[in-house]
């Protein structure tokens, strides 16, 4: 079986709420321009006989503004942050510098309460190997940065250390294909 998925990273909107931990807002007139002028580059993605989207506004809004009209899949929610949610990681790191620490050196370490990051990669990593497909199945899935990040690690099976190494930009596409336990990524000139 083989088969291609193609993830889209949401876009943020405004930089300075971009860096606030899980904070679900919705596409500010920046993120709109933003997929404005991307959709000629994604809007085919809509063809993928599966479509699906993180249960963010963003997400949800970004699939259907592409035409997608996407499923919500709760596995494809944002990392649980628990009590950091809507903070910065300076604010994180001014209240408690050594959680901030241990969150990023231990993927096991979740000082907020939250999901830690090996938690959260097999959770959407999960997800990914459970989708229903078809042998030349095509998927295409609209995530926030994180979920995209945590899906690259987990497809790769790359150690969770990558996981800081990666930063999909607003918009960008990843594609991966194969099958569930076995994905290559594929990297493609824009359309």
């Amino acid at each position: 079986m083989h088969v291609r998925v193609t993830l889209v990273t949401a876009p943020l909107g405004a930089t300075g709420l971009a860096e606030r931990f899980a904070d679900d807002r919705p596409l500010d007139q920046a993120a709109w321009h933003a997929v404005q002028l991307a959709a000629h580059a994604l809007v085919p993605l809509s063809a993928a006989g599966l479509r699906y989207c993180s249960p963010t506004h963003r997400s949800r809004a970004t699939g259907d503004a592409l035409g997608f009209a996407p499923l919500v899949q709760p596995a494809l929610s944002d990392w649980d942050m628990g009590t950091w949610r809507g903070l910065t990681l300076a604010e994180a790191a001014a209240h408690d510098p050594r959680a901030v620490d241990a969150w990023f050196r231990d993927p096991r370490a979740a000082p907020y309460g939250g999901e830690s990051l090996l938690d959260f990669v097999t959770r959407v990593g999960g997800w990914l190997d459970t989708r229903p497909f078809e042998d030349g199945g095509v998927l295409v899935a609209v995530a926030e940065p994180a979920v995209v990040r945590a899906l690259l690690v987990y497809a790769l099976k790359a150690p969770p250390a990558t996981y800081w190494s990666l930063d999909p930009g607003p918009l960008s596409t990843a594609t991966l294909t194969g099958h569930p336990g076995r994905w290559i990524l594929c990297l493609e000139p824009p359309r």
